[in-house]
């Protein structure tokens, strides 16, 4: 941002620098927009900062969501004490000035976003060295095969970006209704009559009918114990871009208690809808009753969210706090209600992981595949896995028999 020290137009230049931090922070923000908002400042004739924000918010902000980040934005652009009316006065000095209010804390993406460039500008000039780099490995694919829990907050910020950009393909089953098909084998005879009718009966075109295809219901159960904290906090990211691109996926929190976190998840932006996930969980990074919470699932929500072939991910480490024989029923009533049961598992990142606890040993029967979920790389393989023309995974019950 300029200086204090500014002359006619530094206002109008601070507008237009505030619209593309506007665009780089998440709001669609393009250059008609801009020269809106010049025009706007111009015509309204603002002179105290609660008309200069309404004056800019009712150009930029066009969705109900934007309104909270363009309210974050605008605090931390202008947060310097009297700044703004100083650059109010300079275009228009006869109106007068009013008292900053106080600024609210915000998100760091909005900071981020405001205050890209800045380092980059401040910084002395370096010589350049180069470096011959024909034998050492990217920072992106260390990204990709860096585990979660070692990753720092940089790097974390990184890989929920990249999390953001997987796209999970339409594994799409067929149903039992038809709908209009070009190549379809069964005559249409509503469709056909009413063609022939154009020609005055004199011609017969036929219309078929085919199998409708629909993309299958995906649920997620996540376990939000101690030791899945890190992960599980990754994959909501993956969820939360799933959500938004599809309108029937279900999201559930388990600890010592079940959860459903599928509402908190449809909200557009990521961080209100993990903010939203943490304050409605009171048991998170707490203890892990399995069996319990899959009790839970079976009971009051299979029936409703595991029809039309629905593919569940289970996403837990497997070390149950009471195993039991309950834990065996609960996984086998899950498994035998959906149509695939995958398990993730971060536990599987060592390479000599043997299924020796007593949890693992009762589910690994019970599920159709048994997957890693503790990098980018794994989440990338479970995109792929989730396509119509999968491959398969190892038989879960390898590592069973590995023990044995």
């Amino acid at each position: 941002m300029a200086d204090d020290t500014g002359q006619d137009g530094r206002l109008a230049e601070n507008i237009v620098y505030f619209g593309r931090a506007l665009r780089a922070a998440g709001i669609p923000v393009g250059p008609g927009a801009i020269l809106d908002a010049l025009e706007a400042v111009r015509a309204a004739g603002v002179g105290t900062r609660e008309d200069f924000y309404w004056t800019l918010h009712a150009v930029f902000v066009k969705r109900h969501e934007h309104s909270e980040l363009f309210d974050q934005a605008f605090r931390i652009f202008f947060r310097k004490r009297a700044y703004l009316e100083r650059l109010i006065a300079m275009m228009m000095p006869q109106l007068p000035a009013a008292q900053d209010a106080t600024a609210k804390p915000a998100s760091q993406r909005v900071q981020e976003a405001l205050f890209a460039g800045v380092k980059d500008k401040a910084a002395p000039k370096e010589k350049q060295i180069e470096i011959d780099a024909q034998l050492t490995v990217s920072d992106r694919e260390l990204l990709q095969k860096k585990d979660f829990a070692q990753m720092t907050v940089a790097e974390v910020a990184a890989a929920r970006q990249a999390i953001s950009r997987l796209v999970l393909p339409l594994d799409e089953v067929r149903t039992r209704r038809f709908s209009p098909h070009r190549h379809g084998h069964i005559i249409d005879m509503r469709r056909t009559l009413r063609a022939s009718m154009k020609a005055g009966g004199a011609l017969i075109d036929l219309r078929y009918l085919g199998a409708r295809t629909k993309a299958p219901p995906v649920v997620a159960l996540l376990d939000i114990s101690g030791s899945m904290s890190q992960y599980t906090r990754l994959f909501l990211h993956f969820l939360h871009a799933v959500t938004d691109a599809r309108k029937r996926v279900h999201s559930f929190l388990f600890g010592t208690r079940l959860t459903n976190v599928t509402r908190a998840l449809k909200s557009r932006d990521p961080d209100d809808a993990l903010a939203a996930c943490s304050a409605g969980v009171v048991d998170w990074s707490g203890g892990t009753r399995i069996a319990t919470s899959l009790h839970a699932f079976n009971k009051q929500w299979a029936r409703r969210v595991l029809g039309q072939g629905a593919i569940v991910l289970l996403i837990t480490d497997g070390l149950e706090r009471d195993p039991d024989q309950t834990l065996a029923l609960e996984i086998d009533r899950l498994h035998r209600s959906c149509r695939r049961l995958i398990w993730l598992n971060p536990l599987l990142r060592f390479d000599g992981f043997e299924a020796k606890a007593m949890g693992i040993k009762t589910m690994l029967p019970h599920v159709d595949e048994f997957r890693p979920v503790h990098n980018l790389e794994a989440m990338e393989d479970l995109c792929r896995a989730l396509s119509a023309d999968h491959e398969r995974g190892a038989d879960p019950k390898r590592w069973l028999q590995e023990v044995a």
